[in-house]
């Protein structure tokens, strides 16, 4: 029990996707204008996480060497489908704000990551604390990254209106710089405040 509760504050403190290891940028600096994106997203990124490496898991001795990449993407592939078509059916809204970077999930490197890192090398149970640990911290960074967006590019948080009437939005904040400034500002902080590694 101990080792498990090990491994899931890995991936939010030690070896968090977006803060320490920067890792997946593109959906971080692409969808991170609205805290319902960055929800969305962690979520999504956080089913494939752990389903994908799951099945890995129990796959890691049928899946000869030579092939592995190519049996992680098909994998990989099957969870983003699934993810994709409740998304599409059932929240249109975040379907249209994501766009294009769910069916990216396919390539995401924190995945291929994980999947080739830990999942492929360990028994199931721990493979999937290891895609939910490694999958709530990256949605606590871009879920993080979007408050500090939505909060001062337009002044609401989840849609609802947070600063005061006379406040002037920093549009930069909402377009691509700002997403970049934002991360740039957030990792600064985050080297600060975390421990170094060893």
């Amino acid at each position: 029990m101990k080792e498990l509760r090990r491994i899931f504050v890995n991936g939010i403190l030690d070896e968090n996707p977006t803060f320490r290891m920067v890792l997946g940028m593109c959906p971080t600096l692409a969808i991170t204008t609205a805290v319902s994106n960055g929800i969305g997203m962690g979520l999504a990124v956080t089913f494939v996480l752990v389903f994908s490496n799951l099945v890995i898991s129990l796959l890691r001795k049928a899946i000869p060497d030579q092939i592995r990449i190519p049996a992680f993407i098909v994998v990989i592939a099957t969870f983003v489908t699934i993810v994709q078509l409740v998304v599409k059916a059932f929240l249109p809204a975040l379907d249209a704000a994501l766009g294009v970077f769910i069916p990216l999930i396919v390539v995401n490197c924190i995945i291929f990551g994980r999947a080739e890192a830990f999942a492929f090398k360990n028994k199931p149970v721990p493979a999937m604390v290891d895609g939910l640990g490694m999958g709530v911290g990256f949605t606590l960074a871009i879920t993080l990254i979007s408050a500090v967006r939505e909060l001062f590019g337009v002044g609401t948080l989840l849609g609802v209106r947070v600063m005061p009437e006379g406040y002037l939005p920093m549009d930069i904040l909402i377009r691509p710089a700002g997403g970049f400034i934002v991360l740039g500002l957030l990792l600064a902080l985050m080297n600060k405040l975390l421990p170094k590694k060893a």
